[in-house]
């Protein structure tokens, strides 16, 4: 087995009492992108990703071929404030090195925050026992200029208090098959929501939501079925009676892609990953 093939072997599924070959060491970063541009996190052939672009800088940087593991593979036009990935390579690079060399190579919509050698047995998505979301929604009369891309504008006002009444029926261990997206290939449409609310400030509204994972789709499909509530064609309960449905059609349509942040992810036993303000920049909550 070559090294390359090695780093594909561990990028779909950590190997059981195995260690990395020799000279090769794992590294992890966290990541910051605006996602408008491209088709999601994972690379395709047909569009642009955030990973194509990272494994082009990092290699770069390398000298050789990077291939990348991420925490949460994020859909088209989604943005994260706090990606984190992980890559083996033989290249030995400071995390100081990783983070200015591929940040000059990197479009400016995807920045390195911080990379640094990590144990063999990270993995940016299999170490991780939590991910945080924010939904962010511009409430106002007119639509935004600034930040178009990065907010979903709603004209008629939210009534948030029914709104935060509704997420307590999102709490606990359930089947989420009422807000999982077509096409989603999980196994089991159950998922652990730990935290789910709405924060006010200003003209902006913000939905955070806490889980171990997420099925396809699954935040922008809560969160529109939570303005549903919030504008008053629904009740807060309407939210409990769907998951108890678990039928996708009885929902609200899909919500945009702009407002949705990956904010955070949890890795309890990897105190080397830092905790970073959640984000995204613009919010100083």
């Amino acid at each position: 087995m070559t090294e390359l093939d090695w780093v594909y072997s561990l990028n779909s599924k950590i190997p059981q009492g195995k260690s990395l070959p020799p000279g090769v060491k794992r590294y992890a970063a966290v990541v910051s992108y605006d996602g408008s541009a491209f088709c999601g996190f994972q690379k395709q052939k047909h569009s642009p990703s955030v990973q194509q672009e990272l494994e082009r800088a990092l290699s770069s940087v390398a000298n050789a071929e990077i291939i990348v593991s991420c925490a949460g593979r994020t859909d088209t036009a989604v943005h994260a404030s706090y990606q984190v990935i992980h890559f083996d390579t033989q290249a030995l690079r400071t995390g100081r090195n990783w983070v200015k060399g591929s940040n000059s190579q990197l479009p400016d919509s995807i920045a390195l925050l911080w990379a640094d050698e990590v144990n063999e047995t990270f993995h940016a998505r299999f170490s991780a026992t939590s991910r945080t979301y924010r939904y962010v929604i511009h409430s106002a009369p007119a639509r935004p200029a600034i930040l178009s891309q990065g907010v979903t504008w709603v004209r008629k006002p939210l009534n948030t208090a029914a709104m935060q009444e509704a997420c307590q029926y999102l709490l606990g261990e359930q089947d989420f098959s009422a807000f999982r997206g077509a096409g989603c290939q999980s196994l089991s449409p159950n998922r652990n929501i730990t935290s789910a609310k709405i924060i006010q400030a200003g003209e902006l509204i913000v939905f955070e939501v806490t889980a171990n994972a997420f099925v396809l789709h699954m935040v922008r499909n809560i969160i529109g079925s939570l303005m549903e509530v919030g504008f008053g064609r629904r009740d807060p309960g309407w939210i409990g009676q769907l998951i108890k449905g678990r039928d996708r059609t009885k929902s609200a349509a899909t919500a945009s892609p702009k407002g949705l942040y990956l904010v955070q992810v949890g890795y309890p036993n990897d105190p080397l990953i830092p905790l970073m303000p959640k984000g995204p920049l613009f919010l100083n909550i």
